[in-house]
């Protein structure tokens, strides 16, 4: 390892590369442990990767996760206390949302408001 300080007064850490690739695979393994950890107490969760192709492919996002929660259209208003035409609505971009109504579907739908809007 060698140290070098810049004319700013920066110091930078010059290491072999296998020093540094062993860094970067513990922080890997690290990160890992940690998702493994929040998954287990209910902290996370693992997304099928049919459900991230649909939403990155543009498909509404309250859709797409009301159908991976199991819910109907009916299930889901019952749940965010709202119309059934109004849901029907938003997922056929027919309405906007209100904040108030993105934030009971979010929270109906167990995800953040941001995971609803695209």
């Amino acid at each position: 390892m060698q140290t070098i300080t810049t004319p700013s007064g920066e110091t930078l850490i010059v290491l072999p590369q296998a020093e540094y690739d062993a860094l970067i695979d513990a922080a890997d393994i690290a990160m890992a442990t940690k998702v493994r950890a929040d998954i287990k107490a209910g902290d996370d969760e693992l997304i099928p990767s049919e459900i991230l192709n649909r939403l990155l492919e543009g498909e509404n996002p309250i859709k797409v996760w009301r159908e991976f929660r199991g819910l109907t259209g009916s299930g889901l208003a019952d749940h965010a206390k709202l119309s059934r035409p109004y849901i029907s609505q938003i997922e056929t971009g027919q309405r906007q949302a209100s904040v108030k109504a993105l934030s009971a579907i979010a929270e109906a739908l167990n995800v953040e408001i941001g995971d609803l809007v695209g």
